[in-house]
């Protein structure tokens, strides 16, 4: 497995005060600390970098000012990496001429601001070069990201794909640490992708990603809107921020043209007030669209949903997911329309898409044929909207009793948890109630939101099980007590390789741990 420091396109040096506008420099500052002119500054830079871990020789470092520390902190490793210049703002660089760091130091107002379009420059602004596709939304970006990298291969048999699971550009794959890298990582991505020569990237585009400034610099030929739903809330303050940060991608300095879906009402008025060309998808209600979905049903005889997919022209195709469950029929109509709209043609997009293996972490069957156990499927939902569409769909796999093994985040937003777990008991035969990432938090202080949540759906507590000791405890418990005809499904953490605790990223991950359990279950010897 590789990482975020083994994307490293080819790119030659250049002056830096080409790719920086002088009308956004305040002040300049040579290696021994003397106030120069910004013209006379002769610094030549290969690279930028936001981290002082992903830093190479005759690279800018930035150092942003985060909510805790500076990234100041940082610059003289990153000078030891081979960083040439920093980037930084008035409080960063009094710090770095105070203290002798001895490189050149460039300020500006908000450096977090500049950093993306500087980073596009000096990159070479890959992303005109590629065919580029972002989604975004709160449920399905992952899914949805997936399955356009899969309908492209009709025509980009390699696209590259950067989001919340995995980066994977050229021969690079590697673990994500967040949904959208930051705006350096991003760049570099593309100039991979294009010396490649893969010709179209898809890009996992999260809210916080637009209100930081990760994407700028690149203009989508496609952006693609989900749902919008109850998460984030702990960062934007209510739905009208968060909307509106989600809404920052369908401006004519994000993207070209939007596939959005109508299904609710932010997509309803994210189509109308979309200042770019908008095509619009209605899945899973009869919300007028350009396109939509009809006859979504689960076919026992091929395992898959099969749905019609009416075109703007009124014709029909039909569409048999490599993804379960009814929340996938939304994901799948809009990677199919976003990859239309990229060139696509929907024959080719169709049959490719059709091919693609399971998703890591999305509805992931951990053994598709469970003969004698459970079925065991491991799924990211973690909101209340996805989570009642994840149990739904799951029924219908479901022949005997429905296990859930759930948790919740830890320093996120507390208001959802109560409604989350009163979901899960509602939608639920037999709960096992867990840790997900408790990051700060007391453990069991999030355990007793969920349990309150549960209790106002089933006061009695009947097949309610609290396990205090490990998430990996709960995935053995609830697998070895359900029965053949049963389905475990472990919700919340999809394909994440860590549970974070107390600040610390453990290894784990929900499939090889439920893979696990399955092969030591005596019930698979008999």
């Amino acid at each position: 497995m590789s990482s975020v420091t083994d994307i490293r396109p080819s790119t030659p040096a250049v002056p830096l005060t080409s790719v920086l506008p002088g009308s956004a420099v305040r002040a300049a500052y040579g290696p021994d600390g003397a106030e120069t002119a910004w013209a006379d500054l002769g610094t030549r830079i290969a690279g930028v970098t936001v981290s002082s871990d992903d830093c190479e020789p005759q690279w800018l470092f930035v150092a942003i000012p985060g909510l805790s520390q500076h990234g100041i902190r940082f610059a003289r490793a990153a000078k030891e990496a081979g960083a040439v210049a920093v980037l930084t703002d008035a409080a960063g660089a009094s710090r770095a001429v105070s203290e002798g760091l001895g490189l050149p130091v460039v300020v500006v107002d908000d450096p977090r601001s500049h950093v993306a379009a500087l980073a596009a420059a000096v990159y070479g602004h890959p992303a005109r070069d590629l065919v580029t596709l972002a989604v975004t939304g709160t449920n399905g970006k992952t899914t949805t990201s997936y399955l356009m990298r899969a309908a492209l291969a009709a025509v980009h048999p390699r696209a590259a794909l950067c989001g919340t699971v995995e980066t994977r550009v050229g021969p690079v794959s590697f673990e994500a640490e967040r949904t959208t890298a930051e705006s350096p990582v991003v760049q570099r991505f593309l100039a991979l992708a294009r010396e490649c020569g893969e010709g179209a990237a898809v890009i996992e585009t999260s809210a916080h990603a637009l209100s930081l400034h990760r994407v700028d610099g690149v203009v989508f030929d496609v952006a693609a809107f989900t749902n919008l739903q109850h998460d984030h809330l702990d960062y934007y303050g209510d739905m009208e921020g968060y909307f509106n940060a989600k809404a920052l991608l369908f401006t004519p300095e994000h993207a070209k043209r939007a596939v959005v879906c109508v299904d609710d009402e932010w997509g309803r008025r994210l189509a109308a007030s979309a200042p770019i060309p908008v095509t619009t998808v209605s899945a899973l209600t009869d919300a007028p669209a350009h396109w939509r979905v009809r006859a979504a049903h689960p076919d026992p005889s091929i395992g898959r949903t099969v749905f019609t997919l009416v075109d703007p022209d009124g014709t029909g195709h039909e569409v048999r997911m490599p993804i379960l469950g009814e929340v996938n029929v939304q994901n799948t109509a809009v990677a199919l329309v976003s990859a239309v709209a990229a060139g696509v043609p929907l024959d080719g997009a169709l049959r490719a898409l059709e091919a693609a293996p399971q998703i890591p972490g999305r509805m992931e069957k951990v053994n598709p044929v469970p003969g004698n156990q459970p079925l065991v499927v491991v799924d990211y939902a973690h909101t209340p909207e996805a989570l009642e569409w994840t149990l739904r769909s799951t029924r219908e796999l479901t022949a005997g009793r429905l296990h859930i093994v759930f948790g919740t985040d830890g320093d996120r937003d507390a208001s959802k948890r109560e409604h989350l777990a009163g979901i899960a008991a509602a939608g639920a035969d037999v709960l096992w109630v867990t840790d997900e990432n408790p990051r700060t938090e007391d453990p069991q202080s999030i355990r007793d939101y969920l349990l309150r949540g549960i209790a106002s759906q089933r006061p009695s507590m009947a097949d309610v099980t609290e396990v205090v000791t490990c998430r990996r405890d709960a995935v053995r418990r609830a697998i070895l007590a359900a029965q053949p005809g049963d389905t475990v499904i472990i919700t919340g953490k999809g394909a994440e390789w860590y549970q974070e605790v107390e600040g610390i990223k453990h290894r784990y991950n929900d499939v090889p741990v439920a893979r696990e359990v399955l092969e030591c279950d005596l019930r698979s010897h008999v």
